[in-house]
């Protein structure tokens, strides 16, 4: 494995997914299994109440510099400053939402979600620490 680190100023051409928040373990972030009413984290063994699940940024992009493309992932708090909130706020800011809309469906607050952040990203230049 290459243990080179740079930086890389480049542009974001796409988001690669739609689901930008994610449970995550608070002892070694990595992805949580969850269910009614537990929460479960595979690679450590920790467990809890689902209501007490972390929750962490997870954002996959498309980028390209002036010779190639890149497809990258950002982790975690350095995203906080570009949607306003902590991961764990927004999480719960789309439940709020979604329960007080009423809504079943969240396919309309996902789809109004993933706009913002296309408009946040998408065309804009940036310094990827890789």
């Amino acid at each position: 494995m290459n243990s080179m680190q740079g930086l890389l100023a480049a542009s974001v051409i796409s988001i690669q997914n739609s689901c930008f928040i994610y449970p995550a373990c608070q002892n070694c972030c990595s992805r949580l299994i969850l269910d009614s009413r537990r929460f479960n984290c595979l690679k450590c063994g920790c467990s809890g109440e689902a209501k007490d699940a972390s929750y962490s940024y997870r954002l996959s992009l498309k980028i390209a510099d002036t010779n190639d493309l890149f497809d990258i992932t950002v982790f975690g708090s350095c995203l906080d400053p570009f949607f306003g909130v902590t991961a764990e706020n927004l999480q719960r800011y789309i439940q709020d939402f979604n329960q007080l809309s009423e809504e079943t469906n969240t396919e309309s607050s996902t789809r109004a979600l993933v706009q913002a952040v296309e408009t946040c990203f998408i065309g804009k230049r940036f310094i990827f620490g890789v």
